[in-house]
């Protein structure tokens, strides 16, 4: 009987093989489409809304907002993230987005959560919505801490081009940044 051996390398693609599909099931991929994600996104703001009434404010000022409902993300050395969502003006679905990140480092565990992208002028509205593909880098600012148990919001925040407000974190996997994640419009 011969015996299989498996290497570092091969270990850590096919765990990042089987947190890919795992993402894809929890995220809606071949679910309802837009109905689906119409209703997550709708379920997510008021969600934010209770837990952080200060958001609503943030939210009325805002030009535009990005909705992440369930972004699940799994690491075992290499990690992954995806999701889906929908991008609002007003109260107003305008386009539908995908969001994915790859990582490498020292990690492992999976975890889900949600976030909303605040575009708190319309120039970072427009350079979003026409970008074939967006990245989110290290000058977000976050108003809502890595704990998701304040809302951490001045006024320097609010005069941010995009805020990010990452919440409703369940999983083993520690910390959840936006550095290094992809947006992308989708047709659900």
């Amino acid at each position: 009987m011969r015996q299989k051996n498996l290497s570092r390398r091969g270990f850590a693609l096919s765990a990042l093989a089987s947190a890919t599909a795992l993402a894809a099931c929890g995220n809606g991929v071949g679910g309802q489409g837009a109905a689906t994600i119409d209703a997550r996104v709708t379920a997510t703001l008021s969600e934010m809304y209770r837990l952080y009434p200060n958001t609503v404010s943030l939210a009325q000022k805002a030009n535009g907002m990005l909705v992440m409902p369930l972004v699940t993300e799994a690491g075992f050395g290499l990690g992954g993230a995806f999701g889906r969502g929908a991008l609002r003006v007003g109260d107003t679905t305008v386009d539908y987005y995908s969001v994915i990140k790859g990582s490498g480092g020292l990690q492992i565990g999976a975890q889900q959560h949600a976030h909303v992208l605040f575009f708190m002028t319309e120039q970072a509205l427009t350079d979003f919505r026409t970008s074939p593909g967006w990245a989110a880098g290290a000058d977000l600012e976050y108003v809502i801490s890595d704990q998701g148990d304040s809302l951490n919001a001045d006024t320097t925040t609010v005069l941010s081009p995009v805020i990010a407000a990452v919440f409703g974190r369940a999983g083993l996997r520690l910390g959840a940044t936006l550095e290094g994640t992809k947006y992308t419009r989708i047709i659900p």
